[in-house]
């Protein structure tokens, strides 16, 4: 009776079983998780932030504010993309090609979409941990200056979902990692961090570079965390473009996760 059972039992929650795996996979590596979780933050504000920020404060103040206040939502969603992208595509591509582990779970009750769904779900396991780590490091710096501004810390969170399933699709989707990796670092990574209105408004690039920042998860968070935290005039308008487009990316990004993960793993 138990064998007869089973698939019932371990089917609703196979997306929690892959998600446990995966975060006990995280937990062997939990030192270098905590190092690099407060590390990171740490020294980068220490030196952007505290260093680079005393010379642009001493001529003129961005946006009304010091410019650790105004870098600070920046680098907690920048900070949840990343990790949202480490958990997504290192796992993606060695479960479908390096170790070949999603073909073997498939074999088990466990479907394809459970797969994706469980892998993201451990992804935001790490972006909720990296993310409230960062905002603890930010609050010491004393970066944070409204009452509410735990808010970014949902905000920064809502960006690494959106960016992880995107990135979770595109995985799934690659054959060649190293082209993967080349198209991702060159025309992803770099153009998101350094033209989503991270260092300086967007307002103040060139409009034929702007549009750039418009398409980017990272600025539509960064907006809102900046509204959350030191109260930057947004429109009512504007608010719910950035919410929208965000909600957008992460439905598509799961759907079509789901999508290839279930064809790669029917061939």
């Amino acid at each position: 009776m138990s064998i007869t059972t089973e698939p019932k039992v371990v089917k609703p929650y196979g997306a929690l079983y892959v998600a446990e795996y995966r975060i006990r996979n995280m937990m062997r590596f939990k030192a270098l998780i905590v190092m690099v979780s407060i590390g990171n933050p740490f020294l980068y504000l220490l030196s952007i932030g505290v260093g680079v920020g005393a010379l642009i404060d001493s001529n003129n103040l961005i946006d009304g504010v010091p410019y650790l206040t105004f870098l600070a939502p920046a680098l907690l969603a920048n900070a949840a993309i990343a990790g949202g992208m480490d958990e997504t595509v290192f796992p993606t591509l060695h479960g479908f090609k390096w170790g070949k582990i999603f073909f073997g779970i498939n074999s088990t009750p466990i479907t394809g979409s459970q797969i994706a769904i469980g892998v993201f779900l451990a992804a935001m396991a790490r972006v909720v941990f990296l993310v409230t780590i960062y905002w603890i490091v930010l609050y010491l710096f004393g970066a944070l200056e409204t009452s509410y501004s735990w808010l970014a810390i949902p905000t920064a969170i809502f960006a690494g979902a959106c960016f992880a399933a995107m990135m979770l699709a595109l995985a799934a989707k690659m054959e060649n990692d190293n082209l993967f990796f080349t198209f991702i670092s060159r025309f992803v990574i770099m153009p998101l961090f350094l033209f989503s209105g991270t260092f300086f408004p967007l307002s103040a690039m060139p409009i034929y570079l702007q549009w750039i920042g418009w398409i980017s998860p990272l600025w539509h968070a960064t907006e809102l965390g900046r509204f959350l935290t030191y109260g930057r005039e947004i429109s009512n308008q504007m608010l719910f473009l950035h919410v929208a487009f965000l909600s957008v990316i992460l439905i598509v990004g799961l759907f079509f996760a789901v999508r290839y993960y279930t064809r790669r793993l029917a061939k």
